[in-house]
């Protein structure tokens, strides 16, 4: 039974279908890049994506979801029920493209990929509710528009646990995700099975002493010559606290103090990021940042420290991670796959892959023409070309879990 619901999966050809319909991605892509919106304000957005979904004829869709999210499920129960999630939000970065479809939004650019997202999964939502008309196949797929990947609410909350909380996984089994590379050549998708990307924390710190007159340094307790000591400590942190076989980063990235070239402030600030993968590395740096800040005691000062927890590391399940690799392997316009290795930076798809068996994958979707553009930059753009792939892996790898019949 399998084989055969394989064999017809063979014949539909998603990647035809997916090119029938990529002058249509391109547009969706396009419209949503020119009118970018910062987490958790994705209300344009939202509003564009339900306008597509129901014109595909999908009726299932709520919105609202976590502030701004629209979810829709394509399919019916009984049986498993996949979940694939596309980003939505965009960066506080200047578009310096010189493109039609630049950002029309001062200030506001999607310098990350997430309207390539958006565009694919609605490129998903077209593939699936015909091959759900044309097939009979057990189980549902859930679409889920994720607003905030970017960013934290006031609570420090992104988009992520925010639909969780509202409980769009529940009767979820598992989910995918992509994330296109800017840097990486077309037909090139990079994939592992466990760590993916690392657990992320801020600290903020206010080193908070006794201000004077510069002439008269010794009435005061000066707390910019205390960071001396106390960068040293903070960026010794790693290279001497943590296990060398730990993977660990400490990275202080602002400091602030003083407001004239006479006066000895009576506080400085500093904030930075700390990133891990293991529990017990998370929590060393962080009880190792509040030990470097209490060398202000003994220098005749005092401090406020103040620990945004953020993302935990993300980690691809192998059983879903093969799965995506073998609908990789039928996928023409993908030509190679390789390990991807671990990294450094956060990815609030985490989440989600605490409560099922999930996995993401980057796909290349450089220009290709000898400029790098960088995501997080003022010149980020990728091949449109991608478009097709990318919802045509999503659709296949979602149909071979249904078929499969995997179940939580």
């Amino acid at each position: 039974m399998i084989n055969t619901l394989l064999k017809t999966l063979k014949n539909h050809d998603f990647v035809k279908k997916a090119r029938s319909i990529a002058a249509k991605m391109l547009s969706f892509r396009r419209e949503i890049h020119a009118y970018p919106e910062l987490a958790f304000q994705e209300i344009r957005t939202a509003e564009f994506i339900t306008k597509c979904l129901r014109e595909i004829g999908i009726r299932k869709i709520k919105t609202g979801i976590a502030k701004t999210g629209v979810i829709c499920d394509i399919g019916d129960e009984p049986g498993p029920v996949i979940a694939l999630r596309a980003d939505m939000d965009a960066l506080p970065i200047q578009d310096g493209k010189n493109a039609v479809y630049a950002s029309k939004i001062p200030g506001v650019m999607h310098a990350c990929g997430h309207d390539a997202h958006v565009a694919i999964l609605l490129g998903v939502a077209e593939l699936l509710v015909e091959f759900f008309r044309e097939h009979s196949i057990s189980g549902g797929v859930r679409l889920l528009f994720q607003p905030a990947e970017e960013s934290q609410d006031q609570e420090g909350f992104s988009g992520a646990p925010r639909m969780i909380q509202e409980k769009v996984l529940d009767k979820v089994d598992g989910i995918f995700a992509l994330h296109v590379d800017s840097t990486k050549p077309l037909g090139k998708m990079l994939v592992c099975q466990g760590p993916f990307t690392a657990a992320v924390d801020t600290f903020s710190a206010w080193i908070t002493a006794i201000g004077g007159h510069g002439a008269y340094p010794h009435d005061s307790r000066d707390p910019i010559w205390m960071l001396a000591p106390i960068l040293t400590a903070l960026h010794g942190i790693v290279a001497r606290r943590i296990n060398p076989l730990e993977p660990a980063v400490l990275s202080v990235c602002q400091v602030h103090g003083g407001s004239a070239c006479n006066v000895i402030p009576h506080e400085v600030f500093l904030e930075g990021t700390l990133r891990s993968f293991s529990p017990k590395v998370r929590e060393l740096l962080i009880s190792e940042v509040e030990s470097a800040l209490t060398l202000t005691r003994p220098l005749g000062a005092d401090y406020r420290l103040k620990i945004l927890r953020g993302y935990p590391p993300t980690i691809n399940h192998p059983e879903m991670t093969a799965l995506l690799q073998e609908s990789a392997r039928t996928i023409p316009g993908i030509d190679e796959i390789s390990e991807l290795p671990m990294g450094m930076g956060s990815e609030d798809f985490s989440f989600f892959c605490e409560k099922v068996p999930g996995t993401m994958c980057q796909i290349g979707a450089a220009v290709g023409d000898g400029i790098h553009r960088p995501h997080h930059s003022p010149g980020f753009d990728i091949s449109e070309r991608v478009l097709p792939v990318g919802a045509a892996l999503l659709a296949d790898s979602a149909i071979r879990f249904l078929i499969r019949g995997i179940k939580k």
